[in-house]
């Protein structure tokens, strides 16, 4: 089953992926910073019984509550990120129903009742943001909303209010990172109303120089200006990654080469080793795919080996808690075995 992370597109060197976050709250029940236990399991039960026919092109929606799993199932999910971080930490009552491909999910009971959330490969926002529509569109005939004439949408937090829309690109910047220039962008940035972090979202570090864009303000804004100026930011981020890139390739190729090289050494050989240091490698390995300084058999595959090696996944795939050693060592022989081969 094709996931949204093995998509091409526009951009897809700079634009790992494109998501859609609409924020939605029923009418009858208060929102969820002050919902009891007792409204939020009700909430839960109403919103998988109303929706038990959602479906997309690869199948029903799968449903699970999510403050009941344990916790690296709910850390898988975020690395995978098919959750936020707000679920994973959260005790009370919370559901999830995503769609087989992962590709859309409904998250219920996070910071608002609904986080309706799609995701695409590549820079393809009008895409995620259709099939965000469809959703909201499928919930709305089943389910009754808090809108007012007014303010638009009503959500738990302010910022949100309006469209309760977010949208985020989720890119790769190694040129502009190496240079020392993200400070300086996520200022300016802020100045257009748009946030730069890092990988995760929200109160989380770049990693792999691989960082969120997206949106902060909804109200008094449509849906199409949100995205608008969120496009014209990240294409100009785009432009000076590019730039950048050219910058490295005409003055110190021949450094960077042997550095790739290295690093796919080091990767296919390994016998052990830690995620920060297989997500830096994997990132000058993607740099090389990127900018076609090495041709991988299997292109576009660095993206998603960098999920499967965080320390929730790989711990899923043993079936058990593990220690720092153990995963090293699962890490390392995942990636001698899936690491495409180079091609000369």
């Amino acid at each position: 089953m094709r996931k949204w992370y093995e998509e091409e597109g526009e951009y897809s060197d700079v634009v790992i992926s494109s998501r859609i976050r609409l924020a939605r709250n029923l009418k009858k029940y208060p929102f969820s910073p002050k919902l009891s236990e007792e409204q939020a399991v009700a909430l839960n039960h109403e919103v998988m019984e109303k929706l038990e026919d959602i479906k997309n092109e690869s199948g029903t929606y799968l449903t699970c509550s999510i403050n009941h799993m344990d916790e690296i199932s709910r850390l898988s999910m975020l690395e995978r990120y098919i959750i936020s971080p707000i679920m994973v930490e959260k005790k009370q009552e919370t559901g999830l129903m995503v769609a087989p491909d992962e590709r859309a999910s409904i998250m219920i009971n996070e910071e608002d009742h609904l986080r309706i959330q799609s995701l695409t490969g590549a820079m393809n926002m009008k895409k995620a943001l259709e099939e965000a529509y469809k959703i909201d569109d499928y919930i709305e005939e089943k389910l009754d909303i808090s809108y007012h004439n007014q303010y638009g949408y009503l959500t738990a937090c302010p910022t949100n209010v309006g469209t309760g829309l977010r949208a985020s690109y989720m890119v790769f910047l190694p040129a502009l990172d190496a240079a020392g220039n993200m400070t300086q962008l996520m200022n300016e940035a802020g100045k257009f109303g748009v946030t730069i972090r890092g990988m995760y979202g929200e109160g989380t570090k770049a990693c792999a120089s691989i960082y969120q864009i997206s949106n902060q303000k909804t109200l008094g804004m449509s849906e199409e200006d949100i995205i608008e100026k969120l496009d014209s930011v990240v294409l100009q981020v785009i432009h000076q990654e590019q730039k950048r890139r050219e910058h490295i390739l005409n003055t110190n190729f021949s450094v960077l080469e042997d550095q790739i090289y290295r690093s796919y050494g080091v990767l296919k050989y390994a016998k052990q080793i830690n995620t920060k240091d297989a997500m830096t490698l994997l990132s000058q390995l993607k740099f090389g795919e990127d900018t076609k300084t090495v041709t991988l058999e299997k292109p576009n595959m660095i993206f998603r080996m960098m999920m499967e090696i965080q320390p929730a996944n790989l711990q899923q795939k043993l079936g058990k808690i593990a220690g720092s050693a153990q995963r090293d060592q699962k890490r390392a022989e995942y990636i001698n075995m899936y690491l495409p081969e180079l091609i000369k």
